[in-house]
């Protein structure tokens, strides 16, 4: 059976990845756009995990992460701290796998968040809004049933699952000269960095990130590991900062970080709407956004676009 991963994943343990949850993943397509390869003065590559299951490419990481648990694991039951797309992901995993979830969330997530979790099975124990409220009830649900804790992007069999977005989209698109994609904890940029590392070497790696929680920017120019001072942004899924794992990989293996304002974001968010026709979220905006604001680094070139998912707030589409 696999093993859990336990080190900066390999090309191997990629392609193992993807090998075991294919039953449990869509591959999604990848799509291009005439009109905003015009504006943007590229022709952009975007893989579009808005059509993934649960509407993220969490669903990746998630998977390979319950994939690789042992029958003793299994048994006791799988266990993570989100208010969003990741619980979703584990609990969907869970329940097509036969495995108990308990997902602990802040009171404050959106409510159709807390019903989608429920919805696949899992448990959900609700806890206060702060970080800490969340790390001491997972603690004692750990306590409690033994479960085996997965981390939303702090872990490298998540990494390794996340990594498998772009491995599809290096296959799919060939000799890309870059691949952008969005930065909140780092899993998918990670995991994304490593792939074409190792699948595509020629092809640069550049991560993206709102000017307001910029921790991977700071951190990469400054060689340490830096958190965010607001979470002041539009694109709720980079409000997190890197950990330690994650800042390892980008740190390595990035050409650089591009930072993005609100309104540019809302801009390359209106773009993709309206001339693509397909819903993503915003913060699957802000690798266009770089794109559009860069257009030395991106002019002439063949550019993949990571669009991590498509799980918008209602309202803001009515906005």
């Amino acid at each position: 059976m696999p093993i859990s991963i336990t080190t900066i994943p390999t090309a191997a343990d990629i392609r193992e990845s993807h090998a075991l949850i294919q039953d449990l993943i869509h591959r999604t397509p990848v799509m291009t756009c005439e009109s905003i390869d015009a504006i943007a003065g590229a022709q952009c590559f975007f893989k579009c995990e808005n059509f993934q299951k649960i509407g993220a490419f969490k669903m990746r990481g998630a998977a390979n992460a319950a994939r690789r648990l042992t029958p003793d694991q299994m048994t006791k039951g799988i266990t993570t701290h989100s208010s969003g797309n990741h619980a979703q992901a584990i609990a969907r995993a869970a329940k097509v796998l036969g495995i108990q979830a308990t997902i602990v969330m802040p009171e404050n997530s959106p409510a159709v968040k807390i019903a989608a979790t429920r919805g696949y099975g899992a448990n959900v124990v609700l806890c206060g809004p702060r970080p800490i409220d969340r790390e001491e009830m997972l603690e004692k649900v750990v306590a409690e049933t033994g479960a085996t804790f997965v981390h939303p992007f702090d872990n490298y069999n998540v990494i390794a699952g996340q990594a498998t977005a772009a491995l599809e989209l290096i296959e799919d698109s060939p000799a890309l000269d870059a691949i952008i994609s969005p930065i909140g904890g780092g899993g998918l940029m990670s995991g994304t960095a490593l792939a074409t590392h190792y699948f595509s070497p020629g092809t640069e790696i550049w991560g993206a990130e709102p000017e307001e929680v910029n921790d991977a920017y700071l951190s990469f120019t400054s060689g340490e590991r830096q958190v965010n001072k607001t979470t002041n942004t539009i694109a709720d899924g980079l409000k997190t900062s890197l950990s330690e794992k994650t800042f390892e990989i980008i740190s390595t293996h990035l050409k650089g970080v591009l930072t993005v304002s609100e309104e540019e974001i809302l801009v390359a968010l209106r773009l993709v709407w309206e001339r693509m026709k397909i819903v993503i979220e915003p913060s699957c905006a802000v690798p266009l956004a770089a794109v559009l604001k860069n257009p030395e680094l991106f002019q002439g070139k063949k550019v993949g676009i990571i669009l991590t998912g498509g799980n918008v707030d209602i309202a803001l589409a009515q906005g």
